[in-house]
C-alpha cells in the first residue's frame, strides 16, 4: 500500500473522502504527508496537529492510517463480518417451510459468531508408574 493507492483501499471500506488529506495538510482530516525525513501520519484540526505519528516507511505509515481508520468503522459498526458463502445458500426464507433440525454434517443457517474458536481441550494421558 502506498499514497496513491491508501484513499482507493479507503473508499472500499466506506470512509469518506473528505476524511483524509495525502499529500497536503488540510483541517478536519487524517493528514498523510511526505518530508526529507519520512512521512507522518496525524488529525489535524484548526491547525494543530493530534494524533501524530512519522515512519521512516510511505508503506508502514500507510497501513498504519488504513488500520486506525478502519478500526474507526468497525466500532461505529460500518463495516463487520460478513456471513460465509454456504450460510447464505442455507438461510431459510419468509417464505420457506420449516426443514427438520440440522444434522451434525449439513451447515447451519445460524448468523456467524463473533467470538474467537477456541479448540477443547485434549484430555493429557494418565501418569505412568515406572
Amino acid at each position: 500500500m502506498n499514497a496513491e493507492s491508501i484513499q482507493g483501499w479507503l473508499l472500499a471500506v466506506g470512509v469518506p473522502a473528505e476524511v483524509v488529506s495525502i499529500g497536503a495538510e488540510a483541517d478536519n482530516a487524517w493528514c498523510l504527508v511526505a518530508d526529507d525525513e519520512g512521512v507522518e501520519v496525524f488529525w489535524r484540526e484548526q491547525g494543530n496537529r493530534y494524533d501524530w505519528a512519522r515512519f521512516t516507511s510511505e508503506d508502514v505509515a500507510c497501513h498504519y492510517l488504513f488500520g486506525r481508520l478502519v478500526w474507526a468503522q468497525v466500532v461505529r459498526g460500518a463495516v463487520g463480518l460478513l456471513p460465509r458463502p454456504d450460510q447464505e445458500r442455507t438461510a431459510p426464507t419468509a417464505a420457506a417451510p420449516t426443514a427438520a433440525a440440522p444434522t451434525a454434517a449439513a451447515p447451519t443457517a445460524a448468523a456467524p459468531s463473533t467470538q474467537a474458536h477456541r479448540p477443547e481441550p485434549v484430555p493429557s494421558a494418565p501418569p505412568t508408574e515406572a
